[in-house]
């Protein structure tokens, strides 16, 4: 979940309106909430009560978060209800580049695997192009659904090099962005059914989470579990 101080951060022109303070003070109980509990279902019902249900237009930042949260609780209907929202809304920048991110990893994580490759083209110069725009986390968060379409298409060894090719360097012992992408990793072998390599990529990934230091009582059982998940072919 993003924190109370990337959104502010994030928040623009928007942090000028009268009732900014009091919503971010909103969002600063939520993320509270999930720094003690992590990802459950109850957090994803907080947060779509307080920035959701009772908006007639949510924001675009908001309905990416929620379907970030359900996904990570593997809530697939609620999470495609709320991505097919934004399908509806005409998008740009950042917000589109989101949604393009978003979008690709559902149709390819559920193995609608020719709606992922024609969605992929479709947004693909978009994408690129934009992703030198930001910053190097959200760049990995474009390679890793790039990677997730080549799988869902059965391209296991073009999907491992666009993750391998990538290089990836972790900002600090609690950016655990390089683990996500060595968990995908383990995913994508999981679903070519290469055992072999399969193993190895879970005693790497267990490595690497050794490295980072985690600043909630339950994140390293939570990225072990996804390890475990990911070498199921889950993610």
């Amino acid at each position: 979940m993003q924190s109370t101080q990337e959104r502010k951060k994030a928040s623009g022109a928007k942090a000028l309106l009268p009732n900014y303070s009091a919503e971010l003070k909103k969002y600063d109980e939520l993320y509270q909430q999930f720094c003690k509990n992590g990802y459950t279902k109850e957090l994803c019902e907080a947060y779509a009560e307080a920035f959701l249900n009772n908006h007639k237009k949510p924001a675009p930042e908001d309905l990416i978060q929620i379907i970030r949260l359900y996904e990570r609780i593997h809530e697939r209907s609620s999470a495609e209800f709320h991505l097919t929202q934004l399908e509806e809304r005409k998008l740009s920048g950042d917000d589109k580049f989101n949604y393009c991110i978003e979008a690709l990893r559902f149709k390819s994580l559920y193995e609608h695997w020719r709606e992922a490759e024609d969605f992929r083209t479709e947004n693909i110069n978009f994408m690129q192009i934009h992703s030198q725009k930001v910053d190097q986390s959200k760049r990995a968060d474009m390679y890793i659904a790039l990677a997730l379409s080549d799988c869902a298409a059965k391209h296991y060894d073009q999907a491992l090099k666009l993750l391998s090719n990538f290089g990836y360097k972790p900002q600090g012992k609690s950016d655990i962005k390089l683990l996500e992408i060595m968990i995908t990793g383990v995913y994508i072998l999981a679903k070519s059914g290469n055992q072999e390599e399969l193993e190895g990529a879970k005693e790497n990934a267990y490595g690497c989470l050794k490295l980072f230091t985690f600043d909630t009582d339950w994140g390293k059982a939570y990225y072990e579990k996804c390890i475990e998940e990911a070498a199921q072919g889950i993610l």
